[in-house]
């Protein structure tokens, strides 16, 4: 049956999530703020959960229409089809979010659409009471200017969480937003990529994860894989045609280095639990001491912000020193995440191209500085 889906990304990263939808074949897709919008099958389910590298989360729309009192959000959620997704033990509970409309109170909200699903399910079991001991289903009712969007959560924990950060350090940069920067950044994997700030790992090893085309979702479950409705046999189909998609004769270049010895640690035993370990090389290394000899590749970090009192003036020399240590890389492309918005006076050089993104609630840009294509016949690396 076609299934209309929801995939939620960070804003400025949805047409990056576009992008990884139509690379699955899916190609009715539509962006707005926050959120792809893409039709299905049961099988684009399995799918986007495992492949999607930038989304937040995978949610079927359940339905969509204008609700500005409680009882016409009340009959439009009960004529929606629950039986067809949600089993007589299912658990359900209601999240919800309201902006710029009139029915402004979530809690309320809530409380409307839970009544509506265990009327309308009441009607179809012919029960009066629920115990909700069976598989999770999330229900999230959105309101925006009058507009209701009733979803399910098909992903359970969100799609950040690939099963190989098994330990963290403070303030990580998200996977999600991790896989995005190197998306961004058009690398590709006959190219060196260097991350000088690479902290336990999360931009070299995400890079590895493409490189290599392994699914991101591989190591981990999602709450759909418990529903009755979708067949296990679906997840199965997915996963190995998955596993049959790893380049596994690939060899790439990757290198990861940062002044902590003790997140470096962290960084080998992640790339280790992602399976990418032979792919990437860690040191210990300041920026100002990074010497290269290689004419071509790339440079993808998340320096320090500054964000916190006192740390600013730190923060600014460090771009100072990543002025001078990339100067001599004339044909490397460098491509930098931070939230100062001084950084090119530090740094020493204007971008040729910044885009807005958020790092969890930190509004940043990315500055992309453009080294040449290698020459025909020259090695990329």
């Amino acid at each position: 049956m076609p299934i209309d889906f929801i995939a939620t990304a960070a804003f400025g990263l949805e047409s990056v999530v576009a992008r990884q939808v139509r690379a699955l074949g899916y190609t009715d897709v539509k962006i707005a703020n926050g959120r792809v919008e893409f039709r299905g099958d049961e099988m684009a389910l399995c799918r986007a959960n495992l492949w999607l590298r930038s989304a937040d989360r995978v949610l079927v729309k359940l339905g969509e229409f204008p609700a500005t009192d409680f009882d016409q959000l009340f009959d439009q959620v009960k004529a929606l089809p629950w039986a067809d997704w949600l089993p007589k033990d299912a658990a359900f509970p209601v999240n919800g979010k309201s902006l710029d409309s009139q029915l402004s109170s979530v809690p309320a909200c809530q409380a409307v659409v839970k009544k509506a699903i265990v009327e309308s399910l009441k009607n179809h079991y012919h029960l009066e009471w629920f115990a909700e001991t069976g598989p999770q289903y999330a229900i999230e009712v959105s309101l925006l200017k009058d507009i209701a969007t009733i979803t399910i959560d098909t992903s359970g924990a969100g799609l950040h969480k690939r099963g190989y950060r098994k330990l963290s350090m403070p303030a990580p940069l998200k996977e999600t937003l991790a896989a995005a920067l190197v998306e961004l950044s058009y690398w590709n994997p006959d190219r060196i990529l260097l991350d000088p700030f690479c902290g336990s790992g999360t931009i070299p090893i995400e890079a590895a994860l493409s490189g290599l085309n392994i699914a991101p979702g591989l190591q981990r479950r999602f709450a759909a894989e418990a529903w009755p409705v979708i067949p296990s046999g679906l997840w199965q189909t997915a996963r190995e045609e998955a596993y049959d998609l790893v380049k596994r004769d690939s060899r790439l270049t990757i290198w990861g280095s940062d002044i902590d010895s003790k997140v470096l640690s962290l960084a080998r035993y992640h790339a280790k639990q992602a399976g990418v370990l032979e792919q990437i090389t860690f040191t210990r290394r300041p920026v100002a001491e990074l010497a290269v000899a290689e004419k071509y590749g790339c440079i993808i970090c998340n320096p320090p912000y500054g964000e916190r009192l006192g740390e600013k003036k730190e923060a600014e020399e460090v771009y100072r020193q990543m002025g001078r240590a990339f100067r001599p890389l004339e044909t490397w492309s460098v491509y930098v995440l931070t939230s100062h918005e001084g950084f090119e006076r530090f740094y020493g050089r204007k971008a040729d191209r910044k885009r807005k993104l958020y790092n969890g609630r930190i509004r940043c840009d990315y500055y992309q500085f453009y080294g040449p294509k290698p020459p025909p016949g020259e090695p990329e690396s």
